[in-house]
């Protein structure tokens, strides 16, 4: 089979390399690979040391005239079984590109809700007639969606996006440079700020720990120095033990001096990569049940699930993991087995192989 990729990999490395890998995993399964990305993308040597053909373009706009034609031309003369888009802007311009030709056209799909079977912007994407299969990152996202589809709801279907733990052995970073000290117990959340993940709840949570604690906490992201967050960490009563570092390209080996690590989004998850970063670290996670976070864990065994937008919970999560130190450490090795066992790279390329045949031969 021969396959055709559209996807930005203009990110950090850490953010890309889920994805790549299992495109380079699904080569070297033996299919023919091609892939249109950013001609200066970082990830490309590696994808080409792996014998997958790189065409330097994507498009830069939802809409856009000249993508719809260059598309359409190597979607031609590529005679390609399949194209796979993993973006707004790959997908619409596909969409239009593959109109007429023998191509089976495959979306993915990162997060749940902002979709509507009723909006008809949904229609340039996702919700097209002219796509074929919608891969969802979770099974979460996968059952969201399923709602908004017409027809035949097996098009929808779940591939996760998979990792290693051989990409995780980064030397854990030396938390005193933000200034946390020594011997303290460390609580991280990697995540920009945005409203749905639920920043406020977690800062809530700190008024309900103990005061004489050396519980910290350690916020790891961009937009941090936004007045209402600063407002609300310094209405913290351990605004003193809140920590900020900004935006860092190795979050994760940050996350992995950490204790624990808390995902408050309240909504809209797919498959949080800070989460499954964490997890790899052997970091004990604790995750509100929204989207795929809750398929990542095993609720008291491999981390602790919350009711989204409950402080109450977070902190309750929190001080029974400070108070039981081999509980923390248990769920934290339990978290990094199931990343192993569960959510690799290689089982992620096998999956992605088997959707593809079957979106090729028709048979779902």
């Amino acid at each position: 089979m021969k396959l055709l990729v559209i996807s930005s990999y203009v990110d950090t490395w850490n953010s890309v390399r889920p994805e790549a890998e299992m495109l380079i995993g699904l080569a070297k399964l033996g299919v023919e690979v091609e892939l249109m990305t950013q001609p200066d993308a970082e990830y490309r040597s590696r994808f080409e040391e792996n014998g997958i053909k790189v065409h330097g373009f994507h498009p830069r706009k939802k809409i856009e005239p000249e993508a719809i034609r260059r598309i359409r031309h190597l979607l031609i003369e590529g005679k390609f079984d399949a194209v796979y888009c993993f973006n707004n802007k790959a997908i619409a311009n596909t969409n239009l590109a593959a109109i007429g030709l023998p191509v089976k056209v495959m979306t993915y799909r990162g997060q749940t809700g902002n979709i509507s079977r009723w909006d008809p912007s949904g229609y340039l994407t996702h919700l097209s007639p002219r796509v074929d299969r919608i891969i969802c990152v979770s099974k979460a996202t996968r059952d969201d969606l399923q709602k908004h589809v017409w027809g035949n709801k097996n098009k929808v279907c779940t591939v996760y996006k998979g990792h290693d733990l051989d990409w995780y052995q980064d030397t854990p970073v030396d938390l005193k440079q933000f200034g946390v000290p020594d011997g303290a117990f460390v609580v991280g959340s990697v995540a920009n700020i945005r409203p749905r993940k639920g920043l406020p709840i977690l800062l809530k949570a700190t008024h309900l720990l103990p005061a004489d604690s050396n519980i910290h906490l350690l916020l790891v992201g961009r937009g941090m120095d936004n007045p209402e967050v600063q407002a609300l960490i310094q209405a913290s009563p351990m605004a003193d033990r809140i920590h900020l570092t900004g935006f860092r390209k190795d979050a994760p080996a940050i996350i992995a001096s950490c204790q624990v690590s808390v995902l408050a989004s309240t909504k809209r998850e797919g498959l949080p990569k800070t989460v499954i970063e964490a997890m790899a670290y052997g970091v004990a996670p604790i995750v509100s049940d929204t989207g795929g976070s809750a398929e990542l864990i095993e609720d008291g065994v491999s981390g602790i699930r919350v009711t989204p937008g409950s402080a109450e919970e977070i902190a309750a999560g929190i001080q029974r993991l400070h108070e039981s130190p081999e509980l923390c450490a248990n769920m934290g090795q339990s978290a990094r087995d199931r990343i192993a066992s569960h959510f690799h790279v290689q089982q992620s390329s096998e999956a992605l192989l088997k959707v593809l045949s079957e979106t090729v031969n028709g048979e779902f």
